[in-house]
This record gives C-alpha cells, structure tokens and sequence, in this order.
C-alpha cells in the first residue's frame, strides 16, 4: 500500500512518501535502543515536565492537527479538533497519575522488606490505526513514555502527514531524539520489526486479520503485546428506556467518527414493545443528518477513509438485502459526488445467515433487531465472536445489575454511550482482543513488574 495522503472527500492524492529503506530502518531501531538506555534514568518529575509540554502544543496547535487529520481520513474537522483536545487530557492524566501508578508497592511476607517494583522494558512498537490518527497513538505513548519505555510508531499508510506531526510534538515538547519515532513503513515491514531483539513489546489497534498477524509473530518471539481489534457492539434498548434520550445517544454512537469507530453502537437490540417509535425517530434523525465537506462546520457525516472500506461496506449491506434484509433509509453509495461517501444507512428484518449477526459493519450502517425481552438481548448481544463495549438502556435496576452481569464485552454502559475515558481502562474480550488500554491497568501493560525480597 502507498504511503499517501489521498483526499477522502476528493480522491485527490495530496502528498505521497518514500517508505525507509532497510538501512534506515536499522538506523532507527539503533537509535532507539540507544535513547532507552539513558532515557529509563530520567527522574519522572522531567518526563511529566515534557509530556505536559506536549498537551500545551496540542492545545495551542489543535486546529492545525485538526485539520491534517480530516485532510487524511475524512472526519469532521470539529470531531478532529475535539480529538486533539482528548490527546491533551490524556497526557495530562498520565503526567499527575504516573508516579503513583508507578510507585513501589509493599507487600507483608516473610522477609525483612519485601515490594514490587515497577520497571520499564524498552523500546515498544505501536501499529495504529487511520480512524483516530491521533487519539490511538497518544494513548499508548503517554503511559508508555512515563513509564520509562520509548516508541517506534508504525501508523496507518493513508495518515502519514499525521504520524509525523505526532513525531514533531515529542521533539518540540521536549523528549530526547530517539525516545518517540516514526517510522513510514508498509505492513510487510511489521513481522521483521517485532522479530528484531532490540523490540521488547508491541501494541496493535486494528483488525483481527492484522491482529492475528502480529500475535502470531509475538508468540515465536516470546514478547509481550496488547491488542485492540475489531467490535459489532450492541446497543440495547428496553421497555423502561427513557427513549429520546435512546434513540439520540443511538444516532451518536453509529454515526460516530463517520461511522468508523470500533466501539460504536452497530446491532441496535430493541424491545417489541417500543421497536415502533424507537425505528420512526431513529430514521427521521438518520435522514436530517447533513453528509458533505468534512472541514465545513455544518457537516454532519464526512467521507469513509478509503475507497476499500466504502467498497467493503457496501458489500456487506447488498450482501445482507440479498438474503432478505429491509432498508429502512440509504443502502447505497452516493454517485452524484467525488469521495467515498456512503449514506447513513439502517437496515432491519434479517434472516439466519445474513452479515449481520456476525460481521462488524465499519461505517454509517445500523442494524436494527427487534427482541421480546431482556432475557433474548442478552442472548442476542452475545451471539457475535467480538466483545468490546455494549452500551444498554433501562431504568429498572434489576435489568441494569443481569445486563452489567451478563453482557460479554470490555465495557458495559448504562444510558450513556460507549467511549474511552483515560480514567478507566479500555479494551476487549473473545476476538476483541486482550490487554488493556488506560487507566493504572494500561500503563501497567508495558512495565517488568518485578518482585523484591530483601532478608
């Protein structure tokens, strides 16, 4: 695949970038390994110091960011301004918490003293995603660096202006050359890099074909890795749902980012008895929505990122007509523009077989099923190989406590939408993934959590 930026909203390509050559890989991996050496001994008073240099750049530089973000992938530029304000929090959130999440534990045994201590491993490789070019990758770097590791990044080939920006932050805030890398390489390049000694660990968010890819090389090598992969997140709603606030939240978190979000909303569960009204506002809110130029500010739904994942996505959605499925609004590419645009789409009536009790669909589609009760949601809602998150909506409590019980995902939220919170810890179950992301949890992923016995 060509390193590029490529206009989703055009097809026009922008800029394109010359892979690093084998030699300049190496050069790359030797100065990082030499980084971490003197890095894993700065006080981490100073590493705070730089990382919350590195928020005060994004914030004072978010519109900027923004727009190399939409520019490369198609998301709305107030989505993409509000992603680098995240990317601001999380770095702050890591340079207050780090030292306590880090510090010696002590535990009562035997010995005289005995503790756990925390200890970075070394250089770590992150394979990231285009769908939050910025947001996947701070998230990772921002504990990973406090802790003591440094970075070797491996972004997506259609976000490159984007994973040299966040290269650029690094190195203005303050971090020693080395200790944060970009490399502008192909997926070929990924097996090789995981298999050099000088990588101690890997981080993957991306599909289940890459994720596979990647473990499998983890596995010879014996190193550590945190995966991030795919999700067909249900979206309950039951009887005693306050519904406008359900059908409003519903439209969010399917529309999100495009509809290009892991934890979006996907199969949306309703009971019987309110399917009716829910399925009427949720098209007549489907069918208000503006989809144009993503860097307009009364633009609601932008481009798909690449002409494969509309292709992808449109496969599936005739895919699912064919075997009996209903279009409620959309089901087609829109012809009369350049870009990939696809419009917000909802189908319904599936039959056994159909795309949709299996596959993630990653764009503007909703997949409406109607249900008796909360004892067939919860079936329902497990009957897919993903488990990210699963967001439901009731007001009685003891459907709240069998949901937060029973529901198989990552995260359960209860009349809220599904997000990534620095506060708590983020990832999936089954072929979701394993590890976790944020939180204390997710800065102790890439840490030797090493026992100490003193006599």
């Amino acid at each position: 695949m060509a390193i590029a930026t490529t206009n989703p909203a055009t097809g026009e390509i922008l800029k394109t970038f010359d892979p690093l050559t084998d030699n300049e890989i190496e050069v790359k991996l030797a100065r990082s390994q030499q980084a971490y050496q003197a890095y894993r001994h700065i006080p981490m008073t100073q590493r705070a110091g730089w990382l919350k240099a590195a928020a005060d750049i994004l914030e004072h530089r978010r519109e900027e960011f923004g727009k190399i973000m939409t520019l490369e992938m198609g998301k709305t530029l107030k989505s993409a301004i509000a992603e680098v304000e995240k990317c601001a929090l999380v770095c702050r959130y890591y340079a207050d918490n780090a030292a306590e999440f880090l510090a010696d534990a002590p535990a009562a045994t035997d010995a005289s003293r005995s503790f756990v201590r925390y200890q970075p491993l070394g250089p770590v490789l992150a394979v990231m995603p285009w769908n939050f070019p910025f947001w996947q990758v701070f998230r990772f770097a921002a504990p990973a660096l406090m802790a003591g590791n440094v970075g070797l990044l491996k972004h997506a080939s259609n976000v490159p202006q984007c994973a040299l920006a966040i290269e650029e932050i690094f190195l203005q805030a303050g971090f020693p050359e080395g200790v944060f890398q970009t490399l502008l390489v192909g997926s070929d390049k990924v097996a090789n890099l995981m298999a050099d000694e000088r990588v101690k660990a890997a981080t993957l968010t991306g599909s289940e074909h890459a994720g596979a890819s990647l473990a499998a090389v983890a596995g010879k090598e014996i190193k550590k890795t945190v995966l991030e992969l795919g999700g067909s997140d249900p979206f309950i709603v039951l009887e005693s749902a306050d519904l406008e606030a359900a059908v409003t939240t519903a439209v969010t978190a399917r529309l999100l980012n495009n509809g290009q979000s892991c934890i979006a909303g996907k199969r949306f569960i309703v009971a019987n008895s309110i399917a009716d009204e829910f399925e009427q506002r949720f098209v007549e809110k489907f069918k208000a929505l503006r989809m144009g130029d993503p860097m307009d500010a009364t633009t609601d739904i932008g481009p798909l990122a690449t002409p494969g994942i509309l292709k992808d996505l449109d496969s599936q959605v005739q895919n699912s007509i064919a075997k009996g499925a209903k279009v409620l609004t959309g089901g087609h590419p829109l012809s009369d523009r350049p870009g990939n645009f696809y419009p917000p789409t909802i189908l319904t009536d599936f039959s056994p077989g159909s795309p949709a009790y299996q596959e993630e669909f990653f764009g503007p589609v909703a997949l409406l099923f109607r249900v008796a009760g909360i004892d067939e949601a919860i079936e329902l809602a497990n009957s897919t190989s993903f488990g990210l998150g699963a967001s439901a909506w009731t007001s009685d409590a003891d459907e709240r406590e069998r949901l937060i019980e029973e529901l198989e995902a990552g995260a359960v939220f209860i009349n809220g939408l599904v997000k990534s919170d620095p506060r708590l810890p983020f990832g999936g179950i089954k072929r979701s993934g394993y590890g976790r992301e944020l939180s204390v949890q997710g800065i102790h992923e890439f840490v030797n959590i090493k026992t100490v016995w003193v006599k």
